[in-house]
């Protein structure tokens, strides 16, 4: 059973690349913008306004990206009806529980809420379920390639036959999308509500409970909620408003010099007065060592422990990925090229983030952030009046940058983690194709695989053709091996899988496309 569980999250992994690798570029494209107007965000300067922009139209859809890539990948034949349906099933899900949507059938006047009432909605979640909605698009992802599985060779009868086969997809992904926005009209409120009420339980915990809600943090990344724990803690939903008290710097001092009482107060009331220097900004502090040091400690450590045929590959991956966890605080590129791959590591950044957090704040360093924990709101909040002992931040980062380090190369190595590169290519190396070659290259290998009626299926990964053949006996190395592969594999009787390199795509290509050609599926099958 875990075998198989490891496997299942394995392909959700591979299926999540495609998203990922979206991700680096357009956090780079914000952070610059944010850089060259950190104060109007793009209304003071057309090339920020157009970076900004063009950046946020990944990061504002990140939903409907997951739910692309992952209907996409996990798609049996990667054929582009998933991918419609992935798109149709979140635009379904999320427009049906919509917190419009949702005050319609309740007979609610958001806007006229207030007080208790306003928290206690606030509290259900619905202003969460957008186009942002990473844990919606990972659930009708996974939706939407099941029913692609199941129903793309369906035959309706003659009179709906227009609709048969992939045509019925996108229709089945919408009833079903409809019946888990019915399922998540119960179990979101639920769920939001235990986090709502986690961030007003830890509160009062100071450095501990900084730590607690840094852990926490984390873990709920793959799932997209924790922009629900975000919001308790940096907005003022319950009064905390970490991010917005910071940023006012000059003017939350002043608040607290003419608090009188708790209620009045903007930071920490002791009893006599009201501090905010050091206490203001460390719901936030401790995630700078992390972003900035910690992640990049990581990248490095996955990439030296990636197989040598394959750190040309991971390299572009971790290098993009770190650049933009240390210049903008964008760490899901990083995050999610380990988390489905390997849990454990997750488990413990989780951990070590928290620490961060705990210890930043149990000796009061505070910095904020306006986009996210990178260097320029480092820099850029290093000159607030609240920002108290920024630099230690700085210390502790490097310390960090060699623990994440050594644990992430120490756990890979000692529990063979299968992280980016590893486990992909053994002996052979890489082919090196030019332009032209790979059609050649393909027919070589369909013909060493016993002819294009001999394979049951066919699928790449990273760098190899994986491929399953009826009769094993008319497969022959020796031909595969003349095209110049740098590999070939076979991990069971009827399994055979051809290293090809990076330049897998290309050649994988070329063999649908003669396999097409010759009325066989990339299922192996008849065509009708």
């Amino acid at each position: 059973m875990g075998g198989k569980i490891m496997e299942s999250l394995q392909k959700l992994g591979k299926a999540l690349m495609g998203a990922v690798a979206v991700m680096p570029v357009a956090a780079i494209m914000m952070g610059i913008g944010y850089w060259i107007d950190p104060e109007g965000w793009g209304a003071n300067s057309v090339a920020a306004s157009v970076l900004i922009t063009a950046g946020a139209a990944v990061l504002d859809n990140l939903g409907y990206i997951f739910a692309v890539a992952i209907a996409f990948g996990l798609a049996r034949d990667h054929n582009g009806a998933a991918a419609l349906s992935g798109f149709l099933g979140f635009a379904t899900v999320t427009m049906l529980i919509s917190e419009g949507k949702i005050a319609g059938y309740k007979g609610i006047d958001v806007a006229a809420l207030e007080g208790e009432e306003a928290v206690a909605w606030a509290s259900q979640g619905w202003a969460a379920i957008g186009p942002k909605n990473v844990l919606i698009g990972i659930l009708v992802g996974i939706l939407a390639a099941w029913v692609y599985n199941r129903f793309h060779k369906t035959r309706l009868p003659q009179a709906l036959a227009f609709f048969s086969g992939r045509r019925l997809v996108p229709i089945m992904t919408s009833l079903f999308a409809i019946i888990l926005a019915g399922v998540l009209f119960f179990l979101w409120p639920v769920v939001y509500s235990a986090l709502f009420n986690f961030g007003t339980a830890i509160q009062g915990m100071g450095a501990i409970g900084a730590g607690l809600y840094g852990v926490v943090n984390r873990l709920l990344i793959p799932t997209g909620l924790h922009h629900a724990l975000n919001s308790i803690f940096w907005f003022d939903v319950i009064g905390i408003n970490d991010i917005g008290k910071f940023l006012g710097g000059a003017s939350t001092i002043a608040a607290a010099a003419e608090a009188t009482d708790i209620a009045s107060c903007p930071g920490v009331w002791t009893g006599s007065s009201c501090e905010v220097v050091g206490v203001v900004g460390r719901y936030q502090a401790g995630f700078f060592p992390v972003m900035m040091f910690g992640l990049p400690g990581a990248a490095l450590a996955m990439y030296m422990r990636a197989e040598s045929k394959q750190k040309k590959t991971v390299a572009s991956l971790m290098m993009a990925g770190a650049l933009a966890s240390f210049f903008t605080g964008v760490t899901e590129p990083l995050e999610f090229s380990f988390m489905f791959l390997a849990p454990l590591l997750y488990v413990v950044h989780a951990l070590l983030t928290g620490i961060s957090v705990a210890i930043a704040a149990a000796f009061q360093w505070t910095a904020g952030f306006g986009f996210s924990a990178g260097f320029v709101d480092m820099f850029l909040s290093s000159q607030n009046p609240l920002a108290n002992k920024w630099y230690m931040l700085l210390i502790l980062g490097v310390v960090y940058f060699f623990i994440y380090f050594g644990v992430f190369y120490a756990l890979i190595g000692i529990m063979n983690l299968k992280t980016p590169g590893r486990g992909e290519v053994e002996d052979g190396g890489a082919m090196e194709l030019k332009a032209g070659e790979t059609s050649e290259v393909a027919k070589t290998i369909i013909a060493g695989l016993g002819g294009a009626a001999n394979i049951d299926s066919i699928d790449y990964c990273a760098t190899r053709l994986r491929t399953v053949v009826k009769d094993n006996v008319l497969v022959s190395e020796k031909t595969i091996k003349s095209a110049g592969v740098a590999g070939l594999i076979r991990p069971s009787q009827h399994s055979v899988q051809i290293v090809i390199g990076p330049d897998v795509q290309f050649v994988y290509d070329d063999v649908a496309d003669l396999l097409a050609s010759s009325a066989v599926s990339l299922e192996g099958e008849k065509e009708a």
